[in-house]
């Protein structure tokens, strides 16, 4: 992966990533993002009915060291009428009910089964939440590489 950083005069590569609660797989990809994606990106996550940070994603995110301290689960009506590069949901029912966001450059459904609704011990539970985060991690590195290739190729025409 190249440093460079890709930002110029277009500004970062905007992303809102979409379930339906904001309470986990959402928001591990909001960190992720900002983790890996630096200035390059502005993303952004929210949920179609928000429901809070489940505690079990702020105690993954603590274990592979995401920084969350900015994290709070918010609607995706505070984002309507704003510009995005991309849309990402996470979940099927998300997908179902995604608003139309202007300017969008592309949308893109990421199935991922919901951590939140496993049952089970809190071992069980934990194991769900971090799965699905490692499964998120190697999908986002692969798409930034990706968005920034397409970013640095759109700009150079």
């Amino acid at each position: 992966m190249t440093g460079g950083s890709v930002e110029g005069p277009i500004g970062p590569i905007r992303v809102l990533v979409i379930c339906t609660g904001n309470s986990a797989r959402s928001l591990m990809a909001e960190a992720l993002f900002r983790q890996h994606g630096g200035p390059d990106f502005e993303v952004h996550s929210a949920g179609t009915e928000p429901k809070g940070i489940n505690p079990l994603t702020e105690r993954v995110l603590d274990e592979a060291g995401l920084d969350h301290s900015w994290a709070r689960s918010k609607s995706v009506d505070e984002f309507l009428g704003q510009r995005f590069d991309y849309v990402i949901t996470v979940c099927d029912q998300a997908r179902a009910v995604c608003p139309v966001f202007p300017g969008v450059h592309e949308t893109l459904h990421w199935g991922y089964e919901d951590p939140a609704a496993v049952e089970g011990t809190e071992e069980q539970r934990l194991a769900a939440f971090r799965s699905t985060l490692t499964m998120m991690a190697g999908r986002i590195q692969s798409f930034i590489t990706l968005a920034r290739r397409e970013r640095l190729a759109t700009s150079s025409r």
